[in-house]
């Protein structure tokens, strides 16, 4: 089956997979069950062999997978067995943040400059990285071949940024904009919204009782006001 027939569900999930093999093999863990890496996951280990079923045979039935060739696999499968040059689009806290953190901590990736409108941050480093005037960004992704960006501008300015750069060789782009994106055929955008992240995260921190307690104590008032009315 090619990677064409893989669904989006299943990409999304082959990371975490990635980084748990990643903190097993740390703890110098050499083999791992369907069932361990369904533990470390939360998916199931039925769902963990169907999703690797998609790109190969890489365990050994009884015995489970050997955790450095697996990741090697993965690596290759996911496009990461070579260090993917990344741009990011915004210098604001966000951006600067998410660069910080990547250009340290994701092994996987080399942010090559931060481009920004903003003439106050434009000169400035972000650790090692240059933060540059956003009018260069199509020199910089021809000069390096680059073909992934995240985006973090405000919504106003993110559609004219996904414009010019997919017009100079981005394929890729992780938006942070609060914004629904267009991009031509062959370009990928995918949205991470933290402000609706964090708003269904607090779904969970009330009580689910309390909470429908407090809906059907809402619906029995509106009635009774209902009835109110009537009389």
């Amino acid at each position: 089956m090619t990677s064409r027939n893989v669904s989006k569900t299943v990409v999304k999930r082959l990371p975490v997979y990635l980084r748990i093999l990643d903190n097993l093999i740390l703890r110098d863990v050499e083999i791992v069950s369907s069932r361990g890496l369904s533990l470390e996951s939360g998916f199931s280990a039925e769902q963990i062999r169907k999703d690797l079923a998609y790109f190969g045979a890489f365990g050994t039935r009884g015995t489970g997978y050997n955790t450095a060739y697996l990741r090697e696999k993965l690596l290759k499968i996911i496009g990461l067995d070579q260090k993917t040059r990344v741009i990011v689009i915004g210098a604001g806290h966000l951006g600067t943040a998410l660069t910080r953190y990547n250009a340290v901590k994701n092994l996987y990736v080399d942010i090559i400059a931060v481009f920004d409108r903003d003439r106050r941050v434009v000169g400035q480093n972000i650790g090692q990285i240059p933060v540059l005037p956003f009018e260069r960004a199509p020199e910089i992704i021809r000069e390096h071949g680059i073909k992934v960006a995240l985006i973090t501008v405000p919504e106003a300015a993110a559609q004219r940024v996904v414009d010019e750069i997919t017009a100079h060789g981005i394929t890729a782009i992780l938006n942070f904009a609060p914004a629904k994106l267009h991009a031509p055929e062959g370009v990928h955008i995918q949205n991470s919204d933290l402000t609706i992240d964090l708003q269904s995260l607090i779904y969970y921190s009330t009580a689910e009782k309390e909470r429908l307690s407090r809906l059907q104590k809402e619906a029995e008032e509106a009635k009774s006001q209902k009835m109110l009315k009537l009389d």
